[in-house]
Order: structure tokens, then C-alpha cells, then sequence
């Protein structure tokens, strides 16, 4: 299976705020919030959610493709993502803008609040998968994650005139579409990825309830953090499958990110959903366990050790082979 992985590219700069942002909220004073934060903890590492995706299918042996745009400081950035095995030969640099640059601040208790300057991202319609495709052949599976909203859109109506399958993953851009936007960026999308927060801005800007959002996207995903992650499917019951625990989370910026890598990595293996979604929940457990997206070490049997701890022995055996070659 080859997968292109559209979306941002940027870097992250990462601090840690050591209280509880809602100490400092006032109820009656909402609409004149004008805070600063003291962080005591400020970490630089390479992000962005296309590449961070990109990269975990590519440590899990995945063909993987990334689309988007970066700026004329990509270069170091680049080699590292081609040394842990991404084509990046499809990326856009732009020659006027830096790379995008994702600041965020998160508390005690992993509540975040960030900010994302996007940068050369404002060229990612540059980067297109015709292009791909002519240059290096067919593709399996389009990930439209967030990037410049006119790029998400073109992105998709290329999938649907090529042909090729994609998985919608609107995220953090749903602030910024409209609904006929949102609509058009979900209907028929193979899987659609959302958290649990998104998944409620989803229905909202579309004005669909679940069940019409299953008559759009054939698999939707919608992750809850610690408490798992829910697949739906028309026609099924929706299935959930639990986390992977981690006893010291460390920082949770990209562990979205890393279950959508695991989760298409399974879907690549021919796996069943539910065990595709429990790869998915172990790469997120290491992912947490590290400052930086892109920062973790992987290694298969310390997959299949968390794998069979949280959801039993049956199912490490049947990922075992696919897991042991890391």
C-alpha cells in the first residue's frame, strides 16, 4: 500500500505551563480573556501533522509519501525525514516564507492552548497529487490532514476525480471552515478522523447527526484521549477499543498523530479495525512518553509488550509479525 500523506509541515515549539490554565479563567470575564503565561520549559523540535504522520508509517514499514509545503529552512528537516524513510521529493519549498511554526503551551493537567502561523503552508495548493502520481505512480490512499483550508479542499476533489481513496482529517482547521466546507472535505471519505471535541464541531458545522455522518464517510474515528478511541460504521454498532495506559504522560502534542499512523499502518497489513486501532493506541502510548512528535524511539517488542498488557495475549500474537521486522 502506498499512502500520501498531504497536510502541515512545521515546527514546534513546546512549553510547559506548570499550573492549571483554568485557575486563571474568570466565568464572567470571557469575552476580555487577556492572559500570559509563565512556562517553564521551552523545547524546539520538527512537527507538523502530515509529517508527523508521515513518519510513523514510515517507521512501521509503510510506502509513504509526503505532500505538502515548507519553507527555504527545510533542509536539515528534510534529510531527517528522508533518513527515517519519508519521500519528501513532493514537498513545495517555497522561496518567500519560513516554515509553519506550531507554539503551543500546555498545563498540568494537558490542557493546550496554541498558536499556528502557517507559513510557506500558504503554498501547499502548489503541492498537488496529479503531480504525484504522474511522477512516481499510483497511490492507495490520500490522508487530507489540516493544512491551508483552500489546499485541503482542492486535495480532496482530486481524490475523487483520480480515483483515489482518502482519509479526511479536518482537525484543528475546524475553526476556520464554513459548513459546506466541512461537508465537502467528509463526503466520501473513506475514514474520517476526528477527537472527541472535533467530532462535536463536526456535527455542528455540518448540521448532520452521527448516524448522517455515517452516510458520508464510510469509517468514522473519533479519539478520546485516555479513554480509548470509538470506530463507527453504518449498518454496525460502533466498536471501541481501549488506550494503551502510560503511568507518566509527558507531553501529548502529536499522540493524534501517532494513532492515525498506527491505525493506517494495520489497515496496510490487512488488519481488522479493531486491532489496526490497538496499533494505533500502542504507537500513541510511546509517542506521550516523549517531548517532541517525531522524538520516540520505536521498537516492535515493546509494541507487542504494551499490546499484550492492555488488551491481552491473542491479540499481540496476531500482530507479532507484522511488529517483529522493527
Amino acid at each position: 500500500m502506498r499512502i500520501a500523506v498531504t497536510g502541515s509541515i512545521a515546527t514546534d515549539h513546546l512549553m510547559s505551563y506548570p499550573g492549571r490554565f483554568a485557575d486563571q479563567i474568570l466565568d464572567d470575564r470571557l469575552d476580555r480573556v487577556s492572559l500570559s503565561f509563565l512556562a517553564d520549559r521551552l523545547e524546539i523540535r520538527n512537527g507538523g501533522v502530515a509529517a508527523n504522520i508521515a513518519l510513523g508509517l514510515a517507521r512501521l514499514g509503510t510506502e509513504t509519501v509526503l505532500v505538502g509545503a515548507a519553507g527555504k529552512d527545510f533542509t536539515e528537516y528534510g534529510a531527517w525525514l528522508r533518513d527515517n524513510g519519508v519521500d519528501t521529493a513532493h514537498v513545495h519549498i517555497s522561496r518567500n516564507h519560513h516554515t509553519a511554526r506550531f507554539v503551543c503551551t500546555t498545563d498540568r493537567d494537558h490542557n493546550q492552548v496554541a498558536t499556528f502561523y502557517a507559513g510557506a503552508m500558504v503554498e501547499a495548493s502548489r503541492a498537488t497529487l496529479t503531480s504525484v502520481q504522474e511522477r512516481s505512480g499510483a497511490l492507495d490512499l490520500a490522508v487530507v490532514a489540516p493544512n491551508d483550508p483552500g489546499a485541503m479542499q482542492s486535495l480532496t476533489r482530486e481524490c475523487r476525480r483520480l480515483g483515489i481513496p482518502f482519509a479526511a482529517d479536518p482537525s484543528q482547521q475546524l475553526a476556520r471552515l464554513t459548513g459546506p466546507e466541512t461537508r465537502r472535505l467528509v463526503r466520501g471519505a473513506r475514514f474520517l478522523f476526528t477527537n472527541e471535541y472535533e467530532a462535536r464541531l463536526l456535527q455542528e458545522r455540518t448540521g448532520w447527526s452521527r448516524a448522517e455522518v455515517l452516510c458520508h464517510a464510510e469509517t468514522w474515528l473519533v479519539t478520546r484521549g485516555a479513554a480509548g478511541v470509538d470506530i463507527g460504521r453504518a449498518g454496525h454498532p460502533w466498536l471501541h477499543v481501549d488506550a494503551v495506559p502510560v503511568a507518566v504522560p509527558v507531553e501529548p502534542t502529536g499522540v493524534g498523530d501517532a494513532f492515525r499512523a498506527g491505525f493506517l499502518a494495520g489497515i496496510d497489513r490487512g488488519l481488522a479495525y479493531e486491532q489496526a486501532a490497538r496499533l494505533g493506541c500502542a504507537l500513541a502510548s510511546v509517542v506521550i512518553q516523549v517531548i517532541g512528535t517525531q522524538e520516540y524511539k520505536l521498537s516492535g517488542a515493546r509494541l507487542l509488550l504494551e499490546i499484550e498488557a492492555t488488551y491481552g495475549f491473542s491479540a499481540a500474537c496476531e500482530l507479532e509479525p507484522h511488529l517483529t521486522p522493527l
